[in-house]
């Protein structure tokens, strides 16, 4: 009778112990199985502790400091860009023209975002010249479709990041949609003044600088000034790029190879510093906009004197 409560107990403990060794299986399978899930919630205490020093006001470029390369002090106030290469970007890869174009506009954003980042107020991008009307009308066409479409897409993008965004150009010949939807991109973001993107469309430097000794004919005419009072300010004033702090940018980028202007910023271009790269626009990232940077801030800029 004693041996069979011995033995009943042996094999009570017996399950007992075998349904735990289970449940402690079950466990850590489930634990092995749960972990990488839970783990972006509950960042480690280094994580933290970098995001505090984010948070002090540190610049960064994505989620990395400043380049150790570049010395904020010696950053430019105004770039300027020549988007060269995004034809031939698209045919290289096997793409229709008009992703090409997509892929440069993609790239202008990323850029922009990246010298906002970086310190830079200002951002001019040539988007399309005055001599491109003599394009193919089907390319024309394209263009000003995608113009319209991707900065109507992204009016909530520019408020959330900020961003001012001007129009300069003629404008006489683009699209009536096109010319609404920069009005009103150009009114939703016009109290924005850290960040200034400046868009070039339908522009020409000679028709900017004419337009400038018309506007300046006329008002003598009208009495509003005086011969002796026409100097280089008030001649600043009269250019399109009146809509900006800084209207001569201290860098311009041409990409592709090509080592022009294009008639780009005639005036504005007087003490600018160029840096030309082969790379086509839509593969011109990150660390290629780095070399232009390091490139700029090498020279020793004496404006017409020596020093």
């Amino acid at each position: 009778m004693n041996f069979m409560i011995h033995a009943n107990h042996l094999l009570v403990l017996f399950t007992l112990s075998t349904m735990l060794s289970m449940l402690w299986f079950l466990l850590s399978l489930l634990s092995l199985l749960l972990l990488p899930c839970l783990r972006p919630c509950f960042p480690a205490k280094g994580s933290l502790k970098n995001k505090k020093k984010i948070d002090k006001g540190t610049y960064v470029v994505g989620e990395e400091e400043t380049p150790k390369e570049l010395q904020r002090e010696l950053m430019p106030r105004h770039v300027a860009v020549i988007m060269d290469g995004n034809r031939r970007w698209a045919k290289q890869t096997g793409l229709l023209t008009s992703q090409g174009y997509e892929a440069g506009a993609k790239r202008l954003l990323e850029f922009a975002d990246l010298c906002f980042k970086l310190g830079i107020n200002t951002v001019s991008a040539f988007a399309f010249s005055t001599e491109n009307w003599g394009r193919h009308k089907i390319e024309v066409k394209c263009l000003m479709y995608l113009f319209q479409r991707y900065l109507k897409s992204k009016i909530q993008f520019f408020q959330s990041k900020e961003i001012r965004v001007s129009v300069i150009g003629n404008l006489a010949k683009i699209p009536e949609s096109l010319l609404r939807t920069v009005h009103e991109l150009e009114e939703a973001t016009k109290s924005y003044k850290k960040k200034h993107l400046i868009l070039a469309i339908d522009y020409s430097g000679r028709f900017d600088i004419l337009g400038a000794c018309k506007n300046i004919v006329k008002k003598s005419e009208q009495g509003l000034i005086r011969e002796e009072d026409v100097d280089e300010t008030l001649f600043e004033r009269e250019l399109q790029t009146r809509c900006t702090e800084f209207p001569s940018p201290d860098l311009l980028i041409r990409t592709s190879g090509e080592q022009r202007i294009s008639n780009f910023f005639l005036w504005q271009l007087a003490y600018t510093e160029f840096f030309f790269s082969p790379v086509l626009w839509p593969d011109f990232d990150k660390q290629k906009f780095i070399e232009a940077l390091v490139s700029y801030q090498r020279r020793d800029r004496r404006f017409g004197s020596r020093l």
